[in-house]
């Protein structure tokens, strides 16, 4: 849990703490501390998954993810910050835990902050095998 800023606001500097915090702990890996990072009744709005709501739901997602993304490497940039909500992009690597493959994501979210801390997390999240051509079917 991140020490509650003194006004109802966040700071550009406290909104890079939540960052550089959920960035380490990802890469690590460490759900049981990633866990502590969200609110008892966080609401996940996670790519095109379902709706989550409270810790269990997202803990079993995150255990679920971290089986298939090994050696996970995460850096995010804050884009902006207004009031208790974080704008950031995020880019990852990792090897793919099923078969092995080199693969690389990465996406936007607002992580809206409560008492320190996530109380909802909305993301986006595009991913492709490492050095593949784009997915999109557009081109």
């Amino acid at each position: 849990m991140l020490t509650e800023p003194k006004t109802n606001d966040l700071s550009f500097r406290d909104a890079e703490a939540v960052l550089e915090l959920a960035q380490m702990l990802m890469s690590a890996g460490d759900i049981s501390e990633v866990m502590k990072t969200f609110a008892t009744d966080v609401v996940v709005r996670f790519a095109d998954f379902p709706e989550m709501h409270g810790r269990p739901p997202l803990e079993k997602f995150l255990m679920a993810r971290f089986a298939r993304q090994k050696n996970y490497r995460l850096q995010k940039q804050l884009r902006a910050v207004s009031g208790r909500v974080i704008a950031c992009y995020w880019e990852g690597e990792w090897d793919d835990g099923q078969d092995g493959r080199q693969m690389q994501g990465r996406g936007i979210e607002l992580l809206t902050m409560r008492g320190g801390e996530i109380a909802t997390w909305e993301a986006t999240f595009n991913v492709w095998e490492k050095g593949s051509l784009p997915s999109l079917p557009i081109v």
